[in-house]
């Protein structure tokens, strides 16, 4: 891949914001109280690369003017990301409003639960046309990211992404996409015949491909293991959903995803795969002991963009997307609290002794 090596932004996301309801290890049905975490699949890439790794991003998204907007575009300023809003004005009573994620973090043997309030969502009503790509793009732009989550919400968002895309790909950037299947979010959209038409059409604009095993199978169609099978770490049977992704799409350059097998909500193993222009890098094995786990995929792109677009081996720019999906889970909310030197040492082979 040829990735530039300057520009205004180094990555561009399009996506929702939302806000998560969190009541922690408290199941909603008995929940007091709750933490409110600013999130998005696509937004969660461009924080982590701009708080962790240093780098310029931005935004491309919704924005209502009421509190909750204002909350979320604080939160969005506080980690470091370029906003570009389409705005919306709320009436007071229906909306638009910012969309609400609530999300248990579950324990033990009882699995986290998350279900959603997108009633009138600001971010379902974005077309093609809302976003001025070349002003934005102006100064230059190395990455342009987007997923399957923004990509779910309406006929219309579909379109704005592949628009981005190919906007991004006149201004020489890279082009990535997060499958990120939500099984919840297409039922509404009209299933699995039309998540899978709607993807493939958006994934022919892709360079870079992320996605696990549901993602691919139920997201793009691709035959491979059973979701539920014993299998989640083994990287072979993986490959070979790599390979049939890049035979059907050949405009996509890099597939990488994380795999993990879940013995309870707080004890993961954890690794990473990525097949790169033809060759496969298999990240190592470690334990998690998961505090929150929305978010680690999220953080594993990030980490993984982030070698790339630094110059680093497919390697190790792997390995960087493994550490940092790892740390991420170690922390409550979507978005990161690691700096890049932690990942780095972790990425290297560190442990969890204490930094004195």
């Amino acid at each position: 891949m040829n990735i530039l090596a300057s520009g205004e932004l180094d990555l561009l996301s399009l996506g929702a914001l939302v806000h998560r309801l969190d009541p922690g290890i408290i199941p909603f049905r008995k929940a007091s109280e709750c933490r409110i975490h600013v999130s998005g699949g696509e937004f969660n890439v461009a924080a982590n690369l701009a708080d962790c790794f240093r780098l310029k991003t931005g935004i491309a998204a919704a924005m209502v003017d009421y509190p909750i907007g204002d909350l979320i575009a604080e939160r969005v300023r506080a980690m470091g990301v370029k906003p570009f809003y389409k705005l919306f004005a709320h009436d007071g009573v229906q909306g638009p409003n910012m969309a609400t994620v609530y999300s248990d973090q579950g324990h033990g043997v009882r699995a986290p639960v998350v279900f959603y309030n997108r009633c009138n969502e600001a971010a379902a009503r974005l077309k093609a046309g809302d976003f001025d790509w070349k002003s934005i793009m102006a100064g230059g732009i190395r990455w342009f990211h987007s997923g399957g989550i923004f990509s779910a919400l309406s006929k219309t968002t579909p379109e704005l992404v592949i628009e981005g895309m190919k906007a991004a790909k006149a201004a020489g950037a890279i082009v990535s996409f997060d499958l990120n299947f939500r099984e919840k979010l297409w039922k509404i959209s009209g299933g699995l015949e039309t998540a899978q038409k709607t993807l493939r059409s958006i994934v022919e604009n892709v360079d870079v491909l992320v996605g696990n095993e549901e993602d691919l199978q139920k997201g793009l169609g691709i035959p491979g293991p059973e979701v539920a099978g014993k299998s989640k770490l083994d990287p072979s049977t993986f490959f070979g959903m790599m390979d049939q992704v890049a035979k059907q799409l050949p405009n996509v350059k890099v597939v990488a995803t994380t795999l993990r097998e879940v013995h309870s909500t707080n004890r993961h193993d954890w690794s990473a795969v990525a097949w790169v222009e033809g060759k496969t890098y298999v990240a190592p094995t470690c334990q998690l002991d998961v505090i929150d786990r929305v978010g680690g995929g999220d953080g594993f792109a990030a980490g993984f963009i982030y070698g790339l677009l630094n110059g680093e081996s497919a390697e190790d720019a792997l390995k960087l997307g493994w550490a940092h999906g790892a740390l991420l889970t170690t922390f409550p909310g979507d978005t990161t609290m690691a700096t890049v030197e932690h990942v780095r040492a972790f990425a290297q082979g560190g442990s969890a002794r204490i930094q004195r």
